[in-house]
């Protein structure tokens, strides 16, 4: 069973090693590349000032943020969350930077910083199979089409499902994950699966009941043990 996590941040501004803050993490969780229905979604006081151009991008104000938990109190629940997930971000080292500025901030009790190796990144899968076109988010939604209606600002947890649908397509679209399923699956997951039948479905004869009598009747014609009646059953239509 593959667990992923889908992943996407905002920001009080572009430069993590400059002081700018996290303020908005949301994250989609997927099995197998079929998102779960399981999300993460929290904000944070970044203790300083959100930059008006961030600020044209999100729309989070200082007022808003100003009664949010720190990141030190939501770290606990973004670890669990994260566990053992393979991480999903679009243009990873923006979002991998911030999150180890803000672990690298709570000392000795930090966790160990995320690595680059270890993260999907979507932007560079997306540049190698649409070499030299847009590959921003907006872009892929438009190549996929996926729906992005919803989106009249950037938000952490909309960017992240947003990002969990392209993702899928990067990989070859839906039918590339159905395959690989398996009672491991959170309901969410065996949702999907039952809606696939387990076998194919029984044959429906077409047969009128005067036509099956007619059929029958030729059959016996040919004698009490035809060559072809070792193949089918009895009920079996020829």
């Amino acid at each position: 069973m593959l667990r992923e996590i889908v992943l996407d941040t905002e920001t009080t501004g572009t430069e993590a090693r400059n002081g700018d803050r996290l303020i908005e993490i949301g994250a989609v969780e997927l099995l197998n590349h079929i998102p779960t229905g399981r999300t993460f979604h929290r904000y944070c006081n970044p203790q300083r000032a959100v930059s008006e151009g961030a600020f044209n991008v999100h729309g989070l104000s200082d007022a808003f943020l100003s009664d949010k938990p720190v990141f030190a109190e939501i770290v606990g629940e973004l670890q669990a969350f994260l566990a053992d997930g393979r991480l999903v971000i679009h243009n990873a080292p923006f979002d991998v930077g911030f999150l180890n500025m803000e672990y690298a901030r709570l000392g000795a009790n930090a966790p160990p910083p995320i690595q680059l190796d270890d993260v999907v990144d979507t932007l560079p899968m997306a540049r190698r199979k649409h070499p030299g076109a847009a590959n921003n988010l907006d872009a892929l939604c438009n190549r996929y089409g996926i729906d992005t209606s919803r989106r009249t600002k950037h938000g952490a947890l909309l960017d992240a499902q947003i990002l969990a649908e392209v993702y899928v397509e990067l990989l070859g679209g839906k039918q590339t994950s159905l395959g690989l399923l398996d009672a491991q699956a959170g309901p969410q997951v065996q949702a999907v699966v039952q809606a696939v039948p387990a076998a194919p479905r029984p044959y429906r004869s077409r047969l009128t009941d005067e036509e099956r009598a007619r059929h029958d009747s030729f059959r016996a014609s040919l004698g009490p043990a035809p060559i072809w009646a070792d193949y089918i059953g009895a009920d079996d239509p020829a």
